[in-house]
């Protein structure tokens, strides 16, 4: 398999292994979208890792497989890229991706689907397509520029230039920057705290957020409206504020 799934303590790890430097052919692809779906519907499931493994997280596309394919080829396959990446973007649970090494196009791109990112001191991220007479096709375009800003966006993608991690976290385009050895650890630690969490709840977060970033304010406030009134119908709520009244802040267990 080009991704392999491991679940535990409640964390899913997707990780890349495809050796050397886990290019993201049309069957990785393929394989991240089923498997974010299996982990969206998975109950022992509750945060997500991305992982390319100690060296790499992901180089890029495939170029030989691309340099293959022609315009009508491309109008096919480029929206099942873009799916794949957006199953990824769109799991209802924390996700969090654990750079280390180079995360360029298509692994940057896949980096940018996940709520958080933790690189290694050696990390190298950038849009490098402008450099092959492309521009960014699996949300490049889109991701970066909602989360880094239009202009510094527009620099890296214009230029195709790579940022090292201290760059990378200055941008915003990473939000922690660790040893190399440290990536998967502390990304696993991330995911295992929220895992704990109320799972209705983080969902609802993730949600209301991204809904809005996609839409007007206005409409951003109903879904979130909807979302807190809702959550006093669940169990969690009534745990965590039960948990408050009787013991303090932060020490309610959620099931």
């Amino acid at each position: 398999m080009t991704v392999n799934l491991e679940v535990a303590e409640g964390v899913a790890t997707l990780r890349l292994d495809r050796p050397p430097m886990n290019a993201l052919d049309t069957a990785t692809q393929d394989r991240l979208r089923a498997l974010a779906a299996e982990v969206t519907d998975r109950d022992d499931v509750r945060a997500v890792v991305l992982h390319g493994g100690e060296k790499v997280f992901a180089a890029g596309a495939d170029i030989k497989e691309m340099q293959a394919m022609d315009h009508a080829a491309m109008v096919v396959r480029s929206r099942a890229l873009q799916d794949s990446f957006t199953a990824i973007a769109r799991i209802p649970k924390p996700v969090v991706a654990a750079v280390n090494g180079y995360a360029l196009g298509g692994g940057c791109e896949l980096a940018l689907c996940a709520d958080i990112r933790i690189a290694g001191e050696k990390a190298k991220l950038g849009q490098p397509e402008i450099l092959l007479g492309l521009i960014p096709g699996a949300g490049g375009t889109q991701r970066l520029a909602r989360l880094i800003g239009p202009s510094r966006a527009k620099d890296l993608i214009f230029t195709g230039r790579q940022v090292k991690a201290d760059e990378a976290l200055a941008l915003g385009l990473v939000d922690r920057v660790v040893p190399d050895a440290e990536v998967y650890e502390q990304a696993h630690a991330w995911a295992a705290r929220l895992a704990a969490g109320p799972a209705l709840a983080l969902r609802a977060a993730k949600e209301a957020v991204d809904t809005g970033l996609e839409t007007d304010i206005d409409t951003g406030l109903t879904v979130e409206r909807t979302w807190f009134a809702g959550l006093f119908a669940t169990e969690d709520r009534e745990t965590g504020m039960r948990s408050f009244v009787e013991e303090g802040p932060g020490k309610a267990k959620f099931r």
